[in-house]
């Protein structure tokens, strides 16, 4: 696995870059396939190390998973409900997606609690409470958690907060459940859209994906189908944030603009020069950014995940920015690694405070987790001298040939 990332700062980016599919689709319509009786055709799968981690157990289950370049073809035909107890169980957050899952089809799984990047507290207690509302039975024990039921009744559940997890989790547990669920507070995120349009295509009964009132009718079978994922949001928002940095004409191919509005709206009010086009964005950059305040939401808000990545530019803008976090409200680690690059951050209580302009120097620092990675790529791209980012294998989990990628638009960039 690869350890450290190098850049030499200071090159400006131009050219074209092309968005893979989306991290946070994929590990949740990987595991949605346990769930088929027929064989699954997923197209354009990103080649990043959750995708790896979520195929080895896939491949536990003894369902059978070829790959042909980044096409996948999944039978599930044979599947075995083991015990989830492995290494990438533990390290991949999204391995919880296989409660759901698992539940919906065998009405039991038994796993590991799953693992992923630390943000601080992140208790799935809203999964296993709608998996209770369905009539399951839930029982932990230190690491191991099992969840069971006789049946699965659809209800109506509440969720006290709009999480991304949970709704899709429940999902996947009342597609086969008897009835009907609404799942209120629902979050809205397009990977959620994209997820229930995969499960319709294989029969199921969704609706409302994308609004705050989601319903399922149950049904008893669920056949294969062939399906494209959507570009990834995520993705895409970093690149602009480079592009916007240190871009002169760096155009972002396959995005749906319409995922990134804040984001967007955010840079404009800086000071960014954008054209936004049915799908692609091209990105001139900035000489004077302004400061901003942002406030992380759930989606059609400002995206946590993206709160890293354009954390660098407010470095650089003029006068102070604030960066209120109310998804993950501990996600502040790269402001501490920024700092060892001339940064003038504070990190209060769910918030940070950014006084710029600053001038960034490169140094050695430590990539936390996947987000923070990202941001400081980004920031290694902007300053004087040599970065050198540790722990660099954070940013493979979810950027698909990201070295590769900035090469081509002119970045000096190495991965050890």
């Amino acid at each position: 696995m690869n350890d450290f990332i190098k850049i030499r700062g200071g090159n400006r980016l131009k050219g074209e870059v092309t968005i893979s599919s989306s991290k946070n689709a994929t590990v949740a319509i990987l595991p949605a396939v346990v769930l088929a009786s027929e064989v699954v055709k997923l197209y354009d799968i990103p080649e990043i190390e959750d995708i790896n981690a979520l195929v080895t157990i896939l491949r536990k289950l003894n369902i059978k998973v070829a790959m042909n370049e980044d096409n996948f073809t999944i039978d599930p035909t044979e599947i075995e409900n083991v015990v989830l107890d492995g290494d990438e169980v533990r390290k991949l957050r999204a391995s919880y997606y296989f409660m759901g899952a698992l539940l919906g089809r065998f009405k039991h799984v038994k796993m590991l609690y799953p693992g992923g990047c630390n943000l601080g507290p992140r208790p799935i207690d809203l999964h296993l409470k709608g998996f209770e509302s369905l009539g399951a039975t839930v029982k932990t024990d230190g690491d191991n958690i099992e969840i069971f039921a006789d049946e699965l009744i659809g209800d109506e559940i509440y969720l006290d907060i709009a999480s991304v997890g949970a709704t899709i989790n429940i999902m996947l547990a009342a597609v086969f459940a008897k009835g009907r669920t609404i799942i209120r507070n629902a979050a809205k995120e397009p990977e959620i859209i994209d997820l229930s349009s995969m499960l319709n295509k294989m029969g199921a009964e969704i609706r409302g994906a994308g609004t705050s009132d989601l319903i399922i009718d149950g049904v008893k079978r669920l056949k294969g189908c062939i399906h494209d994922i959507i570009p990834d949001r995520i993705e895409a928002g970093t690149y602009i944030c480079m592009a916007a940095a240190m871009g002169d004409g760096v155009t972002v191919k396959n995005v749906i603009p319409q995922h990134l509005e804040a984001l967007l709206s955010k840079l404009e009010e800086m000071g960014v020069e954008m054209n936004v086009g049915s799908d692609f964005v091209e990105v001139y950059g900035a000489k004077n950014l302004k400061s901003i305040d942002i406030q992380t939401q759930t989606f059609p808000g400002f995206a946590t995940d993206l709160q890293q990545p354009i954390t660098p530019l407010l470095c650089v803008a003029n006068g102070e920015s604030n960066v209120n976090e109310t998804i993950y409200p501990k996600r502040f680690k790269h402001c501490f690694e920024l700092n060892k690059m001339g940064a003038n951050i504070a990190v209060g209580d769910a918030k940070a405070t950014i006084v710029g302009p600053c001038k960034l120097h490169g140094t050695e620092v430590t990539a936390t987790d996947l987000r923070c990675g990202a941001g400081l790529i980004i920031a290694g791209l902007m300053a004087d001298g040599e970065t050198i980012i540790h722990d660099a294998y954070h940013i493979y989990r979810g950027y698909d040939n990201i070295v590769t990628k900035l090469r081509n638009i002119g970045g000096d960039i190495e991965w050890f």
